[in-house]
């Protein structure tokens, strides 16, 4: 079995990237071996009530101890691209001091893919920042910008053109929203307004860095990581319009707009004026630096509506549900990118950076019939190649994920691999849905 997509798609294209994606955090462990220090997911996950079952990244996927022959699991998957992300606290251990055996990882990563023939993309913060940053206010202080922009310079001095595609942020969304806004992420603070002065500081750390970057890796692409949760309205009434424009800007366009057109939405800062972060003369020219790609991470969408109170609500969709509880809306994706290709005149290439879904069906007999995630994939590679119909520049599309991993504070409760993780025994076992995946790569050119 293999997915199907049109002939003439340019998924057929070599020019297309395909790839798979992890995080470090998520699958490395060994997080206290040759020198990592404590990251704020490590005291996240050491504090009560946090994360589902008390579970932590200690072990994971063991990946740092197992590298060589996850390499060689990636290579049998018949991929273009890895992506993966590099651990802060691994690098710079401590202010200042940079790690030689957290550059000698990398760097056997880095030259392990190349060797076998698969392009390195490196993202250069996941989620895992040092925590002795954090006790200093973390995102929320103007320096931790600066020491991002410090360490992005040291680790592309390393790698350089090795590496074909860096990315400073996955996800500055879930950053600052989850981690400083809702409470559910690491650090943990639950403010509107430290949500969104975080996520000034991560923009701004990311257009800091982008110059910092580019003289040490002149021919890699160079860009960021958005997650998009798009909002559509229930029905064409203004009312229903407005609360799902709202509801955009604020999760959406309040990175992308600052990116592409260096300001922020004026509808949530208007609602909400006591929410507007605290911003020197000339970061939005910093931030707004110019873009080679711009990653996209997608997983579902809403259909909202206007209540009675006149707030938004969220409309039950009747469609299938991942095992997470994501609605399965592959139409969403394209729907996004499509009016993004109409809003902004300057978008950027696109790489669909994550997609996937959690599929929890377990190993009967050495076998995993993950149905229901290998439909979710034939579904959204139908939606990029119909994105791409409709004139939207997308270059590449990685899987999330390569295999099951620490899923933040669901702990490892929920799998969205495309191989199974024994957690007890650290055996990987390929998915139907990763040989699906591997039918598809080693054929698609023909």
């Amino acid at each position: 079995m293999a997915f199907i997509v049109p002939n003439n798609s340019r998924l057929h294209t070599p020019e297309f990237t395909f790839g798979v994606a992890t995080a470090a955090f998520q699958i490395e462990g060994s997080n206290r071996a040759d020198g990592r220090t404590e990251c704020i997911w490590d005291r996240f996950c050491a504090t009560p009530g946090k994360v589902l079952n008390g579970d932590d990244g200690s072990v994971a996927c063991d990946h740092y101890q197992r590298l060589e022959e996850d390499l060689d699991l990636i290579q049998s998957l018949g991929v273009d691209a890895y992506r993966f992300s590099i651990a802060w606290p691994r690098i710079e251990p401590k202010p200042g001091e940079w790690n030689k055996a957290g550059f000698e990882f990398y760097e056997r990563v880095v030259d392990g893919l190349v060797a076998r023939g698969i392009k390195p993309y490196a993202t250069l913060y996941h989620w895992d920042l040092p925590q002795y940053l954090q006790d200093k206010g973390g995102w929320i202080n103007r320096e931790t910008a600066y020491s991002f922009a410090r360490y992005a310079q040291e680790v592309v001095k390393c790698l350089g053109d090795r590496v074909v595609s860096y990315a400073t942020f996955n996800e500055p969304f879930c950053s600052a929203y989850l981690g400083y806004r809702w409470g559910v992420h690491a650090p943990g603070l639950k403010d509107d307004r430290l949500g969104f002065q975080a996520a000034h500081h991560l923009l701004l750390a990311h257009g800091l860095a982008i110059p910092l970057m580019r003289p040490f890796a002149p021919n890699a692409q160079h860009g960021i990581v958005l997650n998009i949760s798009p909002s559509f309205p229930a029905t064409d009434s203004p009312a229903d319009i407005e609360v799902a424009t709202l509801a955009n800007d604020d999760s959406n366009h309040t990175f992308l707009r600052p990116l592409l057109e260096g300001d922020y939405p004026v509808s949530v800062f208007k609602k909400h004026p006591q929410w507007m972060p605290t911003q020197l003369d000339g970061d939005m020219d910093i931030i707004s630096a110019p873009l080679d790609f711009l990653g996209i991470n997608y997983y579902s969408s809403n259909i909202v509506r206007c209540n009675e109170q006149g707030e938004k609500e969220i409309v039950e969709q009747k469609v299938p549900k991942t095992d997470i509880g994501w609605s399965i809306v592959p139409d969403g994706l394209t729907r996004a990118l499509v009016e993004y290709k109409q809003t902004y005149a300057n978008l950027p290439p696109i790489f669909i950076t994550e997609n996937g879904a959690a599929d929890n069906t377990g190993c009967v007999d050495g076998v995993i019939k993950d149905t229901m995630r290998t439909d979710y994939y034939q579904q959204h590679l139908l939606a990029v190649n119909n994105c791409i119909e409709q004139g939207v520049d997308i270059r590449g599309y990685f899987a999330w994920s390569l295999m099951d991993n620490f899923e933040w504070a669901y702990g490892y409760s929920q799998r969205f691999g495309i191989v199974h993780v024994n957690y007890e025994t650290q055996v990987r076992t390929l998915k139907d849905s990763g040989k699906t995946w591997q039918d598809f790569l080693l054929n698609r050119l023909g």
